[in-house]
């Protein structure tokens, strides 16, 4: 996934939009806040001090909590704005959100098996940038990202007790992580597209 440009902070009542999901995710926040600053090895570093043993409860929640908040925005997102070049590259808006939910999905699932010793051996190593599917529409990308909450509840516990073990995947921004730091690192992957999402919703917004 190519890195994402920093826009800047959209307002909401009570603060910033970042500001409003800190406290329902704090560890992705911090870690995500090193990308703003430019700072791409200190979302590494938060990743590891933040995602180690013990750590899959937090991250769970913060996952799912994310979830519900790119569930909210899709639904308020105009169909203009849906449509609309706002995501990787030359993405539209519900390719970026349909890569978002099986990205998060993908990531917790690649923790899973690595924490449970499953791990295919011919199975890719490398995170790709898969957009989703140009026409989807809203209900189907809201069906995606129910289903990503799914997938993440089942997949995710198998990391509980095995946060530090290895795991082969690797991303072209923070490398290889171990399995509880991938769980997290999925967090800071919601953030970046919410990040996107939030800018174009205020493009359109009236006025």
């Amino acid at each position: 996934m190519a890195a994402v440009a920093t826009r800047p902070e959209q307002r909401v009542p009570g603060g910033t939009w970042l500001d409003d999901l800190e406290s329902a995710a704090p560890n992705a926040v911090a870690a995500f806040r090193g990308i703003e600053a430019g700072r791409f090895i200190s979302v590494r570093r938060e990743v590891r001090r933040r995602g180690g043993e013990g750590s899959t409860q937090a991250s769970l929640a913060e996952l799912d909590a994310l979830a519900a908040e790119l569930v909210r925005i899709v639904e308020r997102l105009t169909e203009a704005a849906l449509r609309a070049p706002g995501g990787e590259e030359d993405w539209n808006v519900a390719q970026t959100i349909g890569h978002d939910a099986t990205a998060r999905s993908g990531l917790v699932l690649a923790a899973s098996l690595a924490a449970s010793g499953r791990w295919p051996a011919a199975a890719p190593t490398v995170v790709p940038g898969v957009p989703g599917p140009a026409d989807a529409s809203r209900d189907e990308l809201l069906r995606r990202l129910e289903g990503s909450r799914r997938v993440i509840a089942r997949a995710g516990r198998s990391v509980a007790g095995h946060e530090t073990d290895p795991c082969p995947l690797e991303h072209p921004l923070v490398g290889r992580l171990r399995c509880g730091e991938w769980l997290l690192f999925a967090g800071v992957h919601d953030l970046m597209h919410l990040e996107q999402l939030h800018g174009l919703e205020a493009r359109f917004q009236p006025g």
